[in-house]
């Protein structure tokens, strides 16, 4: 075969790669940048340097280098025996991932060794094939994973299968009859896989709890939390560690704090809520000017950094919060009766206090420890009727949708009754003042680039069996955006407070460097994603503009938003502009809030139900008495351990609302609906049925005329025959065709107009 000549003078692309890889391997320590690159080797010319940069490229295909940042390479010499942690995939690309750090090296099922996901494991580096990626073989298994498969018990007469849906799992895992716990069949089981013989098929498991019959709500919802590894019982020593604590106040604890027990102090929460964590104050101080208090449970008072509480509250990291329960991070007697800040009841707290004047500008504030009194429990609907009734609501409110109403026994659920006492004049003007304060500080926030997502949410009547009944939605009206954006200043203010040190008056010293804290980041989209989303809007219509300043995207991003409200495509274009959102996460080192438009951004307003709030009021605290600095690393360690458990606790939530609506949809087989195409993906269209937002699957196959083709790029399916296209965002009419509760699966037959 002939030498290809490239066309840079003279100079072969073949030769090139020949001097570079000596170049590198004649250096194997150093790294070098690609200005280097071209002056060591003398390739001054423009097509000399690209020739060379395609080279590069190739090589770092192959493995033979490795890119640093900034542009710069270095000789990839690999060990051959590495140990890390393996990932099982559903579609049998597994990986490993290094423990020394670098990317993911697949490992195909053939050499896995049957590890499992999670599983601690040493691999062998395989030989490399030119141009395929690089691969691995599991030689060992060293620590098996705690993780734990649910599923259906299927008992023959001396051994049983666990039929689960891990996708990562292709065969049911045998469970010889000394490891059946009496489980019978039918029931929803929790199996550990102890282990799998390398000749085997199937591997063997052991069940460690029956969570109840298949199909009956309670086990499905213990089988939704176990599938996550989430708890779904708290442990008892634990709960008797609580039970001893003691919620009496010392007068010796009121004496060291900031007495306000006798300004107007209220909480405003969900109908249903127990757990009440938060609390407003508010007095004038004179004409014009307010004294507001944030007041938040002080949970650190109670739970001690180290104590057996603390640590399975660490563990848990939030509160999880499914259809119909609520699974705490701390015990009962802690976030629904000790901390809680009920009405009626002397409580300690960890208070933000501003001086805020009629243009909501923050004149004066301070954080402070409080003794507070609770003078009344309002639900977020009792307010908003007030709001509504005065004239005080937004417009839009006026016409929102879907809301259960608010009945008196609603009003006073979770208080013991003391809530129900009747709203006072000064109760009401004291809510619409802060009504209106609020109503500044968001119109600030937006100006100042926050981007709106206000999405509703899916709610379920349940009967009392759990089975649901009927669809509501839930939107955030002026009640909950009051509370909402004094959450949002107390939280920016404490993080500024630290960030952000005040420089000594007339020194001349650079400014303190910051303590250490857990900051609540989000950070700017991608570009790429949001030239994408640019480009997709184009097909309704509409205009993105993607350059300018954060503020100034941020301004065109609530303008699409806007635009699109009330039209069909409105939830299409809310999820793709959601998707094209980095995930906001937890960690020490600073970088803003792209979705709220703050410089620094934590969480201190919910330490009864997020980890990372009880982090920040120790910090806090310690900081006020003089304490030293912290570990950045291994704050950041708890701040990683924060941000997966709160996915993992998103996507439990979202499973137990797809499990309701597809056993709301059972009782409709054979119903038509209006829907719209929200998903494109090649095994099928998804659609989200208008009236009650769930959403279901028309199977690839199940289209019928054609032969349809997956078009990525544009989100839809295009007809290779006929090229009809199935766009994200059309409207379609479907029928119900079948609700598989095992699967958490509905399937929809497309209804083709005749």
């Amino acid at each position: 075969m002939g030498k290809k000549k490239t066309g840079s003078r003279g100079l072969r692309k073949i030769d090139l790669e020949r001097t570079v890889i000596d170049f590198f391997q004649e250096n194997p320590a150093v790294t070098f940048s690609l200005k280097s690159i071209c002056k060591q080797l003398h390739l001054n010319t423009t097509p000399a340097k690209m020739l060379l940069m395609d080279v590069l490229e190739g090589l770092l295909m192959d493995d033979f280098i490795k890119e640093q940042p900034r542009n710069c390479y270095v000789l990839n010499i690999p060990m051959q025996v590495m140990t890390g942690i393996f990932h099982r995939k559903a579609n049998g690309k597994n990986t490993f991932e290094p423990a020394e750090g670098g990317e993911p090296i697949l490992v195909a099922e053939r050499n896995s060794l049957h590890a499992m996901d999670g599983d601690t494991v040493q691999v062998t580096l395989l030989a490399r094939r030119k141009h395929h990626v690089r691969e691995a073989a599991v030689t060992e298994i060293l620590k098996r994973s705690d993780k734990t498969f649910v599923g259906t018990l299927q008992v023959q007469k001396s051994y049983a299968y666990l039929l689960t849906e891990d996708r990562t799992l292709a065969n049911d895992i045998f469970i010889p009859k000394e490891n059946l716990k009496k489980g019978k069949t039918g029931d929803k089981a929790v199996v550990r896989i102890v282990e799998w013989p390398e000749r085997a098929k199937n591997p063997i498991g052991k069940v460690i709890d029956i969570l109840g019959k298949t199909g009956e709500h309670n086990a499905e919802m213990h089988a939704i939390l176990a599938e996550y590894g989430l708890p779904y019982v708290y442990p008892a020593q634990v709960e008797k560690a609580a039970e001893k604590l003691s919620p009496d106040i010392p007068e010796e604890e009121v004496a060291r704090r900031l007495d306000m027990r006798d300004v107007l102090t209220f909480t405003i929460d969900p109908v249903d809520a127990k757990d009440f964590d938060d609390a407003l104050s508010i007095r004038e101080i004179k004409k014009g000017l307010w004294e507001v208090g944030v007041h938040i449970a002080d949970v650190s008072h109670y739970v001690t950094e180290g104590s057996i509480i603390d640590r399975e509250a660490y563990k848990r990291a939030t509160s999880v919060y499914l259809v119909d329960r609520t699974v705490p991070m701390l015990p009962e007697r802690l976030c629904n009766y000790i901390c809680s800040l009920r009405p009626d009841e002397d409580k300690l707290t960890y208070s933000v206090i501003f001086h805020i004047n009629e243009k909501a500008e923050v004149k004066y504030w301070k954080l402070a420890h409080t003794v507070i009194r609770s003078d009344r429990r309002f639900a977020y609907e009792e307010v908003q009727k007030i709001l509504e009734d005065r004239g005080e609501a937004s417009p839009e409110d006026y016409n929102a949708p879907g809301d259960r109403p608010v009945t008196s026994s609603d009003a006073i659920a979770g208080d013991g009754g003391k809530g129900s006492t009747p709203v006072s004049g000064e109760l009401e003007e004291s809510l619409i003042v802060l009504n209106r304060l609020a109503k500044l500080l968001r119109q600030k926030r937006f100006a100042a680039g926050a981007v709106d997502f206000d999405r509703c949410e899916v709610r379920f009547n349940l009967a009392p069996d759990g089975h649901p009944t009927g669809v509501y939605f839930k939107v955030a009206k002026d009640a909950n955006k009051l509370i909402e954006e004094f959450m949002l200043l107390a939280n920016r203010t404490v993080a500024e407070s630290i960030g952000r040190p005040p420089k000594k008056q007339g020194s001349a010293k650079a400014e303190p460097k910051a303590k250490v804290l857990p900051y609540r980041i989000h950070e700017n989209p991608d570009p790429q994603k949001l030239l994408n989303l640019a480009e997709f809007v184009k097909k309704f219509g509409h205009k993105l503009r993607t350059t300018g300043t954060r503020a100034d995207i941020s301004r065109n991003l609530n303008r699409l938003l806007s635009d699109v409200k009330g039209k069909r495509e409105q939830n299409v274009i809310e999820m793709i502009t959601l998707r094209a959102m980095m995930k906001a996460r937890y960690s020490t080192y600073n970088c803003g809030h792209y979705g709220l438009a703050f410089d620094y951004y934590t969480h201190f307003t919910s330490p009864i139900r997020r980890y990372p709030d009880l982090m920040v009021h120790r910090l806090l605290t310690r900081y006020e008495q003089g304490g030293r600095n912290v570990s950045q690393l291994k704050y950041e360690e708890y701040c990683e351990h924060c941000s997966d458990m709160e996915q993992t606790a998103a996507s439990a939530e979202r499973a137990s609302i797809k499990y309701k609506q597809v056993e709301f949809m059972s009782d409709h087989l054979g119903e038509i609906f209006q829907g719209t195409i929200s998903g494109v993906t090649e095994f099928g269209l998804y659609v989200e049925i208008d009236e009650n937002k769930c959403e279901g699957m028309i199977p690839l196959r199940d289209l019928e005329g054609d032969y349809y083709e997956f078009d990525e790029k544009n989100y839809c399916l295009r007809g290779r025959r006929c090229h009809h296209c199935y766009n994200l965002g059309d409207s379609v009419k479907v029928q119900i065709a079948r609700a598989d509760l095992y699967r958490k699966q509905l399937d929809l037959k497309l209804i083709i107009p005749s």
